[in-house]
């Protein structure tokens, strides 16, 4: 493939983007509750949405291999946000590091023969114990509970719902229910009462979600420059090139 091609490919790719970031500037906060409402959701604090998909078996190592992790994206400026707020609470001034937020998003990250891991990835994922499970999830008392849930990610507020719009982010697994653009995905919580207020907030934390996600699709495909040799893991984002622990990825110049 040309360079011509690659550049129309781009351009093809960031004005589809840009399509679906006007459509979602524009949806309205109001049709987007009238959905939420008409399928239903009250949180039960199972937890299922914190926790990795299948339990470590009490392994508190290394984890178990069978366990596919949690993953949540998180954006830079939620990794901040989340960052100042620990180190706000801590007890004693503490120096909260970017990867007690936030780890690169697996996919696309390999596994070497050495055990070191290499690769690029597009994405941030919350943070995740040894059992894969959210590093912020506390099920300690019975009931699932989210020790930063007032700063805790827009994928997370709006969970179980998601909106069907190209270049946003849908959870793993088919929706069971939906209405207009919002689409439900498997909680224990959906089907139950919601009055109004609750259905709009979920609809603006929806939206907002939407154009996030979509403004970050597309500063990520305008900065996006591949990297000749990969032997380290790379998350490229919205603001360049870094490593895992959020610093830039410095290039050799030419």
């Amino acid at each position: 493939m040309s360079d011509s091609d690659d550049t129309s490919d781009g351009e093809a790719a960031s004005t589809s983007l840009e399509d679906a970031l006007e459509r979602a500037r524009s949806l309205s906060v109001a049709e987007l509750a009238d959905a939420v409402q008409s399928i239903g959701f009250e949180c039960t604090h199972c937890g299922a949405c914190c926790r990795a998909e299948t339990d470590c078996g009490g392994d508190t190592g290394s984890g178990n291999a069978d366990t596919s992790p949690h993953t949540a994206t998180v954006f830079p400026d939620e990794i901040r946000t989340i960052r100042e707020r620990l180190a706000e609470t801590a007890d004693e001034e503490v120096n909260v590091d970017w990867r007690d937020v936030a780890r690169p998003m697996p996919f696309g990250v390999e596994t070497n023969d050495d055990g070191t891991t290499s690769g690029e990835t597009f994405e941030w994922a919350l943070q995740t114990d040894a059992c894969g499970d959210c590093a912020f999830y506390d099920g300690g008392s019975g009931e699932g509970g989210c020790t930063i849930h007032e700063d805790r990610p827009l994928i997370c507020q709006t969970y179980p719902f998601s909106i069907a719009l190209d270049g946003t982010t849908q959870p793993l697994g088919d929706a069971v229910d939906e209405a207009g653009l919002v689409r439900a995905h498997e909680c224990e919580g959906l089907g139950r009462s919601m009055d109004r207020d609750a259905a709009e907030s979920m609809a603006r934390a929806l939206r907002e979600r939407a154009i996030t996600e979509l403004e970050e699709a597309i500063a990520v495909t305008d900065a996006y420059e591949p990297i000749d040799q990969v032997d380290e893991v790379v998350v490229h984002d919205s603001e360049g090139a870094k490593r895992p622990d959020g610093r830039p990825v410095q290039r050799e110049l030419e």
